[in-house]
């Protein structure tokens, strides 16, 4: 699905060389690294991805998802939480890009989805 990917974020516990290799896909992506926003709260990374219209792709599960349902019981909206096990960097790059490119940046939109 060419049209309506998602945008993503990735949070600091995340190969920072991730955004570089997906951006070379043609993939929207940028590391909270590369904006110098390492070391906030994860609530703090959460709003301004929500800012920023992207979703957030973690190896953080526990707190993400915490997150996550916080925000379906309030009924805010977020564009997406992804959530991948520590992998090897090549298969990580695959399958973020399977992801992305099977569901629309609308889809995602209010999900938790495991990579």
């Amino acid at each position: 699905m060419q049209n309506h990917r998602a945008l993503l974020l990735l949070d600091e516990d995340v190969w920072p060389g991730l955004a570089k290799a997906l951006r070379a896909r043609g993939i929207d992506a940028v590391s909270v690294h590369e904006l110098g926003r390492t070391g906030l709260p994860d609530e703090d990374q959460l709003i301004f991805a929500i800012q920023e219209e992207r979703a957030f792709l973690t190896h953080n599960i526990a707190d993400f998802v915490g997150l996550a349902v916080d925000y379906h019981r309030q009924q805010q909206t977020h564009f997406g939480i992804l959530v991948a096990p520590h992998l090897e960097k090549g298969i990580l790059v695959h399958r973020t890009m399977a992801l992305i490119e099977s569901i629309t940046g609308v889809e995602l939109r209010n999900t938790v989805r495991f990579i």
